[in-house]
């Protein structure tokens, strides 16, 4: 009642408004649609179908296919570069080669930054660095993922160290997020230089293949460097780090496919540290038999059987998003769900090398175990293991090091952890791979499992040396350490379970572990062996 008396019409208030400033407010506004309309054009629409005829979409298509439709929030439009050296004083672009902002993947925010090739390359000035960093350090506030879309040229070079000093404040905050908010790097053109850097730091980087590139030094430098002749394709692209390097996590077919693969592999995932593993409804009985099972390890302990099965018929559906497929064939991981709640799987391949574990499936299997354990997500391990692979190559490669990384993951590890013994334990593997050792909470073998420090061949030339009766020492070796029963007498499994339950078990463990609380002794950080 009071207020009314600072009530004006709209009609009133207009009459209030000098002329001259309704004029100046109206050219404002058209200078500001003008300029929102060339943003939306980035660099030109020659450019935009440039982009188009390599089989890839602009970076404002790809936050359409990647978002919640209608959810996207842009922000910082109208940025633009500074620089007046070589010319660049004389061509901006609103926005300056990145779109950047906020949004919802299945209701669920996020940050992101799309780069921009269709604008200076999409090469990083002070500005555009300025415009993701906003970003990164908005989802450490609020706690919600960040998303990097990266199709880019590298620094921009008339900017000089400007740029250089760009990157260095994005590295910075890849770091200080890491194990704060899941990041994760989508390769979806160049990514060159310096600039590849805030992809390794993060936690999953995925190409595309045959249009996406990551290297430090180009063809046309290492042609110089050390004379040898290599294409983009074999130097950096997606075979290169899928399956050699071990960059990548892994490669998409195409732009979209890549985009909708991320919306999927966010919805395993908490939005940040302090969340617990995400459930989502599930139809798929948690107390389901599965008498196929039963029968899937063969008799002979030398034949091979594949691990994805076993992972397949175990979780809810049939449904695992498996990281880094093709590197490390000998050890699997990735993300699946139990009774609805998201886990992380890693198991022995024994269709690869035996399932021995080597210096390469030891640095996959640690690095996803430590993302498990940053982000409270429960780990189920699916042991089939005769060893670390011998050789000289493997000695010489430090496999004494990096095979300790999974031995430290695991060990450091707090979030609940189960193992499941399907076959063969043998040796130093038998503890790296989540023993009760190493503080497992819940170990299950099964029949057909065999733990011991090595297999009976091995053992019995050792320990019978000189033995006429080889043969007879083998079998009785076999009678003796072939089966869970010495294991189980000392408790280090805690009961031997027909396959087919598996599944059954798992469930319920994993829902009373749900309030699990473990602590490591305090310290700056851990020293795990680099």
């Amino acid at each position: 009642m009071a207020l009314s008396r600072f009530y004006i019409p709209c009609q009133s208030l207009a009459k209030l408004v000098p002329h001259s400033r309704t004029a100046v407010t109206s050219v404002v506004l058209e200078r500001l649609e003008q300029k929102k309309k060339e943003a939306l054009l980035g660099g030109g629409q020659h450019r935009i179908d440039a982009q188009h005829k390599k089989g890839k979409l602009t970076a404002r298509e790809r936050i359409e296919v990647l978002l919640d439709e209608g959810s996207f929030v842009e922000w910082d439009q109208l940025v633009e570069h500074d620089c007046t050296d070589w010319g660049m004083d004389k061509t901006h672009f609103a926005g300056d080669g990145v779109v950047t902002g906020t949004g919802t993947v299945n209701g669920r925010q996020v940050f992101l930054f799309s780069q921009d090739f269709t604008v200076f390359g999409g090469s990083l000035s002070a500005a555009y660095a300025s415009k993701i960093c906003k970003i990164m350090d908005h989802a450490e506030m609020v706690g919600a993922p960040l998303l990097g879309l990266n199709d880019s040229g590298g620094a921009r070079i008339q900017e000089g160290v400007a740029s250089l000093g760009g990157y260095g404040d994005i590295f910075l905050r890849n770091v200080l997020l890491s194990g704060v908010v899941p990041q994760i790097s989508l390769i979806m053109g160049p990514c060159a230089g310096g600039a590849v850097y805030s992809p390794a730091i993060t936690d999953f980087t995925f190409m595309v293949k045959g249009t996406s590139h990551m290297f430090i030094t180009g063809p046309d430098v290492v042609k110089q460097v050390t004379n040898e002749a290599v294409t983009q394709e074999e130097l950096g692209g997606s075979g290169a780090h899928c399956s050699t390097s071990g960059c990548a996590a892994g490669a998409c077919e195409n732009d979209v496919h890549l985009l909708l693969q991320t919306r999927r592999l966010l919805e395993f995932l908490p939005s940040n540290n302090t969340e617990k593993s995400p459930i989502r409804p599930s139809s798929d009985p948690a107390d389901r038999e599965i008498p196929a099972l039963d029968n899937i390890v063969p008799n002979s302990p030398i034949s091979p059987y594949d691990i994805k099965h076993i992972v397949e018929f175990l979780v809810d559906e049939g449904d695992f998003f498996e990281i880094m497929p093709d590197y490390a064939k000998n050890i699997v991981v990735g993300f699946a769900r139990m009774n609805g709640e998201t886990v992380g799987i890693v198991g022995n391949q024994p269709l690869v090398a035996a399932g021995c574990l080597d210096i390469n499936a030891s640095v996959k299997g640690a690095r996803f175990v430590r993302f498990c354990d940053s982000f409270n997500i429960p780990l189920i391990i699916l042991e089939d293991v005769p060893g670390f692979l011998p050789g000289t190559q493997q000695e010489h490669g430090g496999i004494i090091k990096h095979g300790a990384k999974l031995l430290y993951a695991l060990a450091e590890a707090t979030v609940p952890k189960l193992t499941v013994i399907t076959r063969k334990a043998y040796g130093g593997a038998y503890v790296v791979m989540n023993s009760k050792h190493i503080r497992a909470d819940v170990n299950y073998a099964w029949p057909s499992s065999e733990i011991a420090v090595m297999g009976s061949k091995g053992a019995v030339a050792i320990i019978c040396r000189g033995d006429p009766d080889l043969a007879k020492r083998e079998e009785e070796y076999i009678d003796t350490f072939a089966n869970p029963f010495p294991t189980a007498k000392k408790g280090f499994v805690d009961d031997v379970i027909m396959p087919r339950d598996t599944r059954k078990r798992l469930c319920a463990d994993l829902k009373w572990l749900r309030n699990k609380s473990q602590k490591n002794p305090w310290k700056k950080h851990g020293n795990i062996p680099l």
